[in-house]
Order: structure tokens, then C-alpha cells, then sequence
């Protein structure tokens, strides 16, 4: 049985193999490969949903008009995240049973291979409808990756980092996705100086093909990580238990399953939270998008300079975030950022429609920075925070992935079948509110984690 004592026991030994050289060499490998690997989910992410705004209509779905190719696009995009919950699942599973690092290292080999694959698909015109059907596919498999991605380097991170400062270490995976949307504006703004012909027959794959560089960086430094303190520590416990389960010869209860299945508050606070973030954030830098270039017909560049300023802010933005939160806590400043996402979502829209590049941009940008930087920097420590040690990544990335689904995964395809049906943007900026409202209101019912143990087996709720 695991008592209050082994606890502060496991917390001083886990800090003081940080400070030796070996554990800070561990330390810094695992910072690192966890921002390398959340970096590529969100370069293919942000490749694609800026392909699909930008470029995917005109190549699978060339017989559509604009709002449908728009609409098509983003529903093979919500495919990514119906995968990803049964990525969360199963790969969640295997590592709270087997460890984080044998997962980490799967899911970026899934992630790389199927996203340089997307490069490769012939267009339309080439092969008709199985252009289409291969894009479908090959973004399942990269949204099964994807679904255990996040929550691994997460969960790697939070438990790696010091208790003080687990805010701002964990903000580093939101630095990842930032990273990784800069990387892909970037690559964007170079290949859209293409003439259109060239844009349309090859230069729009660069990008895809070019992220299996990425994979394999990625891949080579998570074989030689090592596993979390906490995990190490978890594996010896029940090694111990079972070790004297068979000694006195009783039987063991599969108790990681039922906690898994019957304690669930702590799994639907995650799941509202989720739902506060994601769905705005993918509003804000996917639909966006494709409603500013494809709609008001707005340049292409002007979107996507928006994005690259704003990932340049985000460097600075999500460990400023993540300090607040260790500062003044995880549900306050939680709080702040729905409260300013549900103000900010009429505004942008009526900005959004002066099709003026000097307004586009900084809304583009507000948008970005509080959606998809500031409040992602501090979900990551809350998250790790909320689930005890036994079933914390299953249950953090599948909360989370259930959230992505219900929110970000499906919200420019609602948006684009919202603008479809009204010819009027008044519906998604109420949507957009309406999901920043449910991560407000959850914000209530959450608590406060800030400090909290890792290695303790039950949740926080």
C-alpha cells in the first residue's frame, strides 16, 4: 500500500535525480523530444488546415463551388480527429502499462510516415475519386498517431519537471505545437511564391514530404530517453503488490480498469476543458483561415503571415502563461482566457469582414494568442495534475481527444456548414463563444492542482 511517507519519499528522490548529471541529461533529452515530437504533430496539423483552406479544394474537390470545396476539405480534416480518440485509447493503455517512452516512439513513427505519405497522393485529376478516399485514409492513421502524441510528451514532461516550476515546464509542449504551426506558416509562405501551376502540381507537397525529416530527428532521440521517475516508480509498486499478492496467495482484482471506468469527474473536467481550448483555437487557425482567403478573397499570403506572427508571439506568450499559472494558479488564469475568447469572437468576425490586411493580421493574431498559445500553456501542467498515477495518460489523452472531437476536431467543418446555411458569420462567432463558455463554466468544477503529487493513485477529484 502506498502511504503518505513513500509519497514525500518518491518526491524527494525523483528531485534529487534531477540534479545529478545523469538526471539532468535525462531531463534536457526529454524536454527535447517531447517538444520535437509535439512540434511535428502540430506542423502536419497546421499543414494540413492550412492546405485545406488554401490549396486541398482545388486539388481533391476541383468540381465544387467554394463553400463546398471549403466544406469538403474540412471534413476529410475532422477525420484526423474522429482517429483520435482510438489512438488515446489504445495507445494510452499501453502506456500506462508499458511505458511512456515505447509509446512516444510509435506514435511519431505513425505520425511521420502517414503525413509524408499525403505529399505523394496523385490529385483529382489523376485518379478521380480515390484521391480523395487516400487523403481520408492516410489522415486516420496520422490522427491515431497524433491522438496519443500530445498527452505522451505531456505526461513525459509533467512528471519529469520539478514541482515548482511543472507549469512552465509543461508549457514546452504548447511551445511544440507553436513551434510546429511556425514551421508550417513558414514552409507555406516560401512554396506560395510558386506560380499557381507549379503551387497546384508539386509545390504544395514539399512541405508534407519534407516532415519525414522531422520523424526521424524525432525518432533517433526518443530511442535513447528514458522513462519518467514517476513511471519507474509506479512499475516498481505494483511489481511489489503483485509480488506479495502471490505470496499470500490471493488474487488480484483488475483495479486499474474499474478506477478507469467508475471514477470519471476528473475525466470529464479534463473532457469541458478540452472543449474551452480546442474548439476556439482550431476556429481561430484553421476556419479562419479558409473563410478569409476562400470567402473574402482576401490574398492568400495575408492569412498566413498571420499565423507566422503569432506563432514568433507564441515563444513568449505560453511560458509566460505557464509561469502565471504556477504563480497564481491553474484555475484562474484557466479562466481568464475563456472569459477573453467569448469577448473576443464577435469583434474579430466584424473586423474580419474590413478585408484590410493591417486588420486581418492583428486579429488573426489576438485570435491565435489566446486560443491556441495562452490558454494551451496552461492546460498542459492542470491536466498531468488532475489523474493519479495508475491510469493518468489512458485517461488525460483520451479526455483530451474526446474533447478535441466534440470541439476542435469538428468545429470548421461546423463552421463552414454553418456559413453554408445562413450566408452570415453571426452563427460561428456564437458557436466560438459557446465552446469558450463550456471551458469557462467547467473552470468552476475543477480544482485547484497546483503543486500536486504525481505519484499519488487517485485523482484529484
Amino acid at each position: 500500500m502506498v502511504t503518505q511517507s513513500n509519497l514525500e519519499t518518491n518526491q524527494q528522490a525523483a528531485q534529487e535525480r534531477l540534479n545529478t548529471p545523469e538526471g539532468k541529461k535525462d531531463f534536457r533529452r526529454a524536454i527535447f523530444s517531447c517538444w520535437l515530437g509535439t512540434t511535428m504533430e502540430y506542423a502536419d496539423f497546421a499543414l494540413y488546415g492550412l492546405a485545406a483552406g488554401i490549396i486541398f479544394g482545388d486539388v481533391f474537390f476541383p468540381d465544387a463551388t467554394p463553400i463546398m470545396a471549403l466544406l469538403s476539405s474540412f471534413a476529410a480534416y475532422s477525420v484526423g480527429f474522429i482517429a483520435r480518440p482510438i489512438g488515446a485509447l489504445f495507445f494510452g493503455w499501453l502506456g500506462d502499462k508499458h511505458g511512456r517512452k515505447m509509446v512516444m516512439v510509435i506514435t511519431i513513427a505513425l505520425m511521420g510516415l502517414s503525413t509524408t505519405l499525403i505529399g505523394a497522393i496523385p490529385s483529382h485529376a489523376q485518379i478521380g475519386v480515390w484521391a480523395p478516399v487516400c487523403l481520408v485514409i492516410l489522415r486516420f492513421a496520422q490522427g491515431l498517431g497524433a491522438g496519443a502524441e500530445l498527452s505522451g510528451g505531456t505526461v513525459m514532461l509533467g512528471e519529469y519537471a520539478p514541482v515548482k516550476r511543472r507549469g512552465l515546464v509543461s508549457s514546452i509542449i504548447a511551445l511544440g505545437s507553436n513551434s510546429g504551426t511556425l514551421l508550417a506558416s513558414m514552409i507555406w509562405l516560401i512554396v506560395l511564391q510558386l506560380d499557381k501551376e507549379s503551387l497546384m502540381s508539386w509545390g504544395w507537397r514539399i512541405p508534407f514530404l519534407g516532415s519525414i525529416l522531422i520523424a526521424l530527428a524525432a525518432l533517433f532521440i526518443r530511442q535513447h530517453m528514458r522513462e519518467t521517475p514517476v513511471f519507474e516508480r509506479q512499475k516498481e509498486l505494483l511489481a511489489e503488490e503483485r509480488r506479495k499478492a502471490l505470496e499470500s496467495d490471493t488474487i488480484i482484482h483488475a483495479v486499474d480498469n474499474r478506477s478507469f471506468w467508475q471514477k470519471t469527474r476528473a475525466f470529464w473536467t479534463m473532457v469541458g476543458l478540452r472543449i474551452g481550448e480546442n474548439g476556439p483555437s482550431y476556429l481561430a487557425q484553421g476556419f479562419i483561415i479558409g473563410y478569409v482567403t476562400k470567402i473574402l478573397l482576401v490574398e492568400k499570403s495575408v492569412p498566413t503571415t498571420a499565423v507566422l506572427i503569432a506563432s514568433i508571439l507564441g515563444f513568449a506568450i505560453i511560458p509566460f502563461a505557464g509561469w502565471l499559472s504556477d504563480r497564481f494558479g491553474r484555475r484562474i488564469v484557466y479562466r481568464w482566457f475563456c472569459f477573453l475568447l467569448m469577448l473576443y469572437a464577435v469583434p474579430a468576425f466584424m473586423l474580419l469582414d474590413s478585408r484590410e490586411p493591417m486588420i486581418v493580421i492583428p486579429t488573426i493574431v489576438v485570435g491565435m494568442g489566446l486560443a491556441s498559445l495562452g490558454i494551451f500553456g496552461v492546460q498542459a501542467a492542470w491536466g498531468v495534475e488532475l489523474f493519479g498515477v495508475r491510469n493518468r495518460y489512458t485517461k488525460m489523452a483520451f479526455a483530451k481527444e474526446l474533447g478535441s472531437i466534440l470541439s476542435g476536431g469538428t468545429a470548421p467543418l461546423v463552421a463552414a456548414a454553418l456559413l453554408s446555411w445562413t450566408g452570415h458569420w453571426w452563427p460561428i462567432a456564437i458557436y466560438f463563444m459557446g465552446m469558450a463558455c463550456i471551458g469557462l463554466v467547467t473552470t468552476f468544477f475543477a480544482p485547484e492542482t497546483r503543486g500536486r503529487d504525481l505519484n499519488l493513485p487517485e485523482d484529484a477529484i
